[in-house]
């Protein structure tokens, strides 16, 4: 069973009472894939409600769920969608991009020398005048502290183990990542179709 606690915890969720007054830009939808899991879970897949209706009249998209919020032309009114799955299945790509957030979330937004969420930058393992390249393999999240002890050392001369050898993320690794660093609020019809860091109980 799941903790609805903890569920709270993870995500703010706005009640749909709430939706008659809710701004259109407030009206994302969450857009899931053919096999009905979000296209990606950080950043969280949505779609602007213009978009979203767009795939709609388009038939690109089925409506799982919509807000009460509703827009309306001379001959048709539209509840806005809340959560919608495409018809034809998007391949996700093996590997993400590498950016520097990808990086941070990969490393858990901490530093991977001391643990600090703050003040973060990103290091190369092997310096670049040591011929080290600017790769997944050789670029660690680091706090601002650590990268000036640090230097232009390698880990073993500045005597700074890193706590987890950098890798190479595939997409499936990032997006269990992205599972513990939810949204600041979700709408309630999101919340069958998101799995946060939510414990279950037996």
């Amino acid at each position: 069973m799941l903790r609805s606690d903890l569920i709270e915890r993870a995500a703010r969720f706005r009640s749909a009472e709430d939706d008659p007054s809710r701004s259109l830009s407030d009206c994302p939808a969450l857009v899931l894939n053919a096999d009905y899991t979000p296209l990606s879970y950080y950043p969280l897949s949505l779609w602007p409600w213009q978009t979203a209706i767009k795939a709609v009249v388009l038939e690109r998209v089925d409506i799982i769920s919509s807000y009460e919020r509703a827009v309306h032309s001379p001959s048709w009114t539209m509840q806005i969608p809340s959560v919608i799955a495409l018809r034809q299945y998007v391949k996700p790509s093996e590997f993400p991009a590498f950016t520097r957030f990808n990086l941070f979330l990969r490393d858990r937004f901490s530093c991977q020398y001391c643990g600090s969420p703050q003040n973060l930058t990103f290091d190369h393992v092997v310096p670049r005048r040591l011929g080290g390249r600017t790769s997944w393999e050789n670029i660690l999240t680091a706090c601002s502290p650590c990268n000036l002890r640090k230097g232009g050392r390698t880990p073993k001369q500045a005597n700074m183990p890193p706590l987890v050898q950098p890798i190479r993320p595939t997409s499936w690794q990032l997006q269990e990542r992205g599972r513990a660093f939810p949204p600041n609020y979700l709408h309630e019809t999101w919340r069958d179709w998101l799995y946060w860091d939510i414990e279950l109980e037996e």
